[in-house]
């Protein structure tokens, strides 16, 4: 019921499909106010998609998954549709379990993908998973958030599987596509397999256009699993190689920090000298950058408060190994 009482306000008709829940959501969907229709899994997401857009018949169909909701914005639907036909692109901030710390619980983390999710009539889906709506129309941001839990651990677990095999389905048709390739990776650093996911990861940045929309977030979580990797020579490389790119990123020069600190733990001879004060200006050029909530993947809290708390535990560390 989150996801229907947070829209309910600002939409003319609620329409849900269901593929096969047994726990009574149907029913809830049904008291709630939405017109809800049923499908049997077609193990495909795009097929279910463009079911729903039928049965919607609307002139704009604001598409929501059951595990997201409405934060803020609802007001800017009305005037988004009064404009000429093109695709809305929305802000979904996704839940993830950061890194626990001792015996404390992984706190939850938030990173914010742009995805195309105010259809106009006529626009329809293709792809076995990781969906994509496909239209020569343009493509403009509006203000408007959803929140999103199913990237938690305890989520991803129960639709892992499914969504792997569904992928490797997508590549034996489509083997170059780098965003095949992308999702794949992403899908291996979901089950923490850091070299399965940079090499995914690799894959796609090989063949992937410098102005796709997901490059942002290729990179950062590339980097990320490079380092996880060991393959700390390679990543660092590709910094150097990438920087100027990315110089108005804090997600790049948060994690080129992280894989400094893992060089001073490989090279402790050089850590107080080199790899520490050079993780902490990392960190302080993600201040001097701030948030930027406009790029694909960026991770709430990389441009302030996830700096700030690295570079307090950096100057606490560098205190004691210099006493």
């Amino acid at each position: 019921m989150r996801c229907l009482d947070s829209i309910r306000p600002w939409v003319d008709r609620m329409v849900v499909l269901d593929t096969g829940s047994t726990d009574g959501t149907a029913d809830l969907a049904r008291g709630g106010g939405a017109d809800v229709h049923h499908l049997d899994w077609p193990d495909n997401f795009s097929a279910a998609r463009n079911h729903m857009l039928d049965l919607a018949d609307a002139d704009w169909t604001l598409v929501i998954d059951a595990d997201e909701w409405l934060t803020s914005g609802g007001e800017a639907l009305r005037a988004w549709c009064d404009g000429p036909p093109r695709l809305g692109k929305i802000c979904i901030h996704n839940g993830f379990d950061g890194l626990a710390t001792g015996s404390v619980a992984p706190p939850t983390q938030f990173s914010r993908s742009w995805v195309s999710r105010l259809l106009p009539r006529g626009v329809r889906y293709e792809g076995r998973i990781h969906e994509q709506p496909v239209s020569p129309l343009p493509r403009g941001r509006l203000d408007l958030h959803l929140g999103h839990d199913g990237y938690l651990n305890a989520q991803v677990a129960r639709k892992g599987e499914r969504n792997h095999a569904l992928l490797l389905l997508e590549l034996q048709d489509n083997p170059d596509d780098p965003y095949i390739l992308y999702q794949l990776g992403k899908e291996a650093e979901r089950r923490d397999d850091y070299p399965a996911a940079s090499g995914w990861y690799g894959k796609a940045f090989a063949r992937t256009a410098p102005d796709a929309n997901w490059l942002h977030e290729l990179i950062v979580r590339h980097l990320h699993c490079l380092g996880r990797a060991g393959r700390l020579d390679e990543a660092l490389g590709l910094v150097e190689a990438h920087m100027d790119r990315w110089e108005a990123s804090p997600d790049f020069f948060f994690v080129f920090g992280n894989l400094l600190v893992d060089r001073a733990m490989a090279d402790p001879a050089h850590a107080l000298d080199q790899w520490l004060p050079l993780a902490a200006s990392a960190w302080e050029r993600c201040l001097e950058i701030g948030e930027c909530p406009e790029l694909e993947g960026s991770v709430e809290g990389r441009g302030s408060h996830l700096a700030h708390h690295n570079l307090a535990i950096m100057q606490q560390q560098m205190a004691l190994l210099g006493s």
